[in-house]
C-alpha cells in the first residue's frame, strides 16, 4: 500500500511538473528577447488588473550609457521577474521608468523598484495613476515625478529618446516613445495588437478619435522602422474559455500604417451604420472591412461599436 502511494504521489508531481512547464513554454512565459543593439523586450506575465484577466503589457528595456530605461512594469508582482531579465543582459541599475499610460497591467510593477528611479509620463496618465488603489498611501511615491503635455526628450546623442502625445485613444494618456538612432518606435496600448481595441472611456479613451490619433502620430514620427507593440499575445474568447495566442510585439512601419487604416474604416463603416438607423448588433453582423483586415482579432468590435454610437450622438 504505501508503495502505491509513493507511487501515486510521484504520478502527481510529475504531472504537475509536467502542467508548470508547459504554462512556462507558453504565452503567459517571462522572457527577454533581443530588438535591435541594446534594446530587449521582456514579454509575458499573466495577472488580473481592473480591465480584466490577461497577459501583461510587454516591457521594452534600454540600456543607455548612464543606465537603463525601462518602458512599462506589467502587473503588480512582476517587478523582481522583469529585474533579473534585465539583469541578465546587462549590470547597468535601472535609473528610468516610463508609463506609457495608466493600466495595471503596465504600470503595476512600479512599486517594486527602487525609490531612486524617475518615474516619466504624460500628464493625463499621472492623473489616471492617482486615482488608481495601487498608488494610494505610501505607494503614491510610485507615481511619475516627471510629466509632459505634448512632447520632451530624455538624454541625448545617440542615447536620446522622445516622448509625444497624440490624442486621445486606448486612454487620453498614450505615450508615443521613439529611440531616433534605433529608428524605433514603442507604442504602448495605442497599438496593443491587430485587433478591435480596448477603448477606456472612464480613462478618456475614444473611439472616435482613436483613427485621428494614429494619424497625427504616424504623419510626425519620421524614420522609423520598427514598431514595438503594447502586447505580445492577442487574446481569444472570455471566461473559462479564455486562450492567448501569441503574437510578434515586433512589427514593421507599414504594419502601424496598416492599423491606422484599420481603425479609421472600422469607425467610419460604425458611424454609416448609425446613420443608416442599424441597430448596434446589426452594425456589428453588417460590418463589411476590407480583406486585408481578415486575420484581425474582433472580439471586442460589439463594444467598439457601441463606443462609436455613443460618441457619435
Amino acid at each position: 500500500m504505501r508503495r502505491l502511494i509513493v507511487l501515486t504521489v510521484l504520478v502527481i508531481a510529475g504531472a504537475l511538473s509536467l502542467a508548470v512547464a508547459s504554462a512556462q513554454q507558453g504565452p503567459e512565459a517571462i522572457h527577454i528577447q533581443h530588438v535591435k543593439d541594446r534594446l530587449y523586450i521582456v514579454t509575458g506575465g499573466r495577472g488580473t488588473s481592473a480591465q480584466g484577466n490577461g497577459i501583461a503589457g510587454n516591457t521594452t528595456v534600454f540600456i543607455a550609457d548612464t543606465g537603463v530605461v525601462l518602458i512599462d512594469t506589467k502587473y503588480a508582482g512582476f517587478g523582481k521577474a522583469i529585474l533579473d531579465q534585465v539583469k541578465s543582459v546587462t549590470n547597468k541599475p535601472i535609473t528610468t521608468i516610463i508609463n506609457t499610460h495608466t493600466h495595471g497591467d503596465h504600470t503595476g510593477g512600479n512599486s517594486e523598484f527602487p525609490s531612486t528611479v524617475v518615474f516619466i509620463a504624460q500628464e493625463n496618465t499621472k492623473t489616471n495613476m492617482a486615482r488608481m488603489a495601487d498608488f494610494k498611501g505610501e505607494k503614491a511615491a510610485f507615481l511619475p515625478k516627471r510629466t509632459f503635455k505634448d512632447t520632451t526628450s530624455l538624454l541625448a546623442g545617440k542615447d536620446r529618446i522622445d516622448l509625444h502625445y497624440f490624442g486621445a485613444g486606448h486612454t487620453n494618456g498614450d505615450a508615443v516613445i521613439v529611440f531616433p538612432a534605433l529608428r524605433t518606435v514603442v507604442m504602448g496600448d495605442l497599438f496593443a495588437r491587430k485587433w478591435a481595441p480596448l477603448v477606456d472611456s472612464d480613462n478618456g479613451g475614444s473611439a472616435t478619435a482613436f483613427p485621428q490619433t494614429l494619424a497625427k502620430a504616424i504623419g510626425a514620427i519620421k524614420d522609423v522602422d520598427t514598431v514595438i507593440t503594447g502586447h505580445s499575445t492577442t487574446t481569444l474568447g472570455s471566461g473559462a474559455t479564455v486562450t492567448f495566442v501569441p503574437s510578434s510585439p515586433v512589427m514593421k512601419w507599414a504594419d502601424l500604417q496598416e492599423y491606422g487604416d484599420f481603425m479609421r474604416d472600422f469607425v467610419a463603416a460604425a458611424q454609416a451604420a448609425k446613420k443608416s438607423g442599424k441597430s448596434v448588433d446589426d452594425a456589428v453582423k453588417g460590418l463589411n472591412l476590407p480583406a486585408r483586415y481578415k486575420d484581425y482579432n474582433m472580439a471586442r468590435a460589439k463594444e467598439d461599436v457601441q463606443k462609436v454610437y455613443d460618441e457619435s450622438k
